[in-house]
């Protein structure tokens, strides 16, 4: 990590460490842009990534972000039904206008306003997971627990 953070990197970094977190923020040489290549590139499980989708709450249009693992796909019933939240999806330029992240760099912290998060139970069964970092080459190391503390996420089972 000799070169400097981009900005997206850098605000995420900047968050962590305010929150006290000893995280470090990585650019990696290729692309994490999806959870296989962020696992190729990293060398762990595609299942230890924990991939950052943002939803549309259809009853508000307010952003939901969803913290799942790499392998599972997002099951939107089940989320409605734990929650009651109904989601749609959010296309490329609703993300960024919501959490000023782009797709395939979202990361699960350090967003510009408190959105409501949901995190998948399965990433529990790792001791460390990965998390997209603010560009679709950065990442950083956390574990599961931290996901707690950092988002004040509910855990809910959403895999289909």
């Amino acid at each position: 990590m000799s070169e400097q953070l981009k900005a997206a990197s850098q605000r995420v970094q900047d968050y962590l460490s305010e929150k006290g977190k000893q995280f470090v923020v990585k650019q990696l040489p290729s692309s994490t842009r999806t959870a296989q290549e962020a696992a190729d590139t990293i060398g762990c499980s595609v299942s230890q990534i924990a991939k950052s989708l943002i939803f549309k709450n259809k009853q508000n249009d307010e952003p939901v972000l969803i913290v799942a693992s790499g392998t599972n796909m997002v099951c939107t019933d089940k989320i409605e039904q734990a929650t009651g939240i109904q989601l749609a999806k959010a296309d490329a330029d609703y993300v960024r206008e919501k959490v000023e992240f782009a797709i395939g760099g979202v990361p699960p912290v350090a967003h510009s306003s408190n959105i409501t998060t949901i995190l998948d139970p399965d990433l529990k069964q790792y001791e460390t997971i990965w998390a997209a970092a603010g560009t679709p080459n950065s990442v950083f190391e956390l574990r599961p627990s931290d996901l707690d503390e950092l988002t004040k996420g509910l855990w809910v089972a959403l895999a289909k």
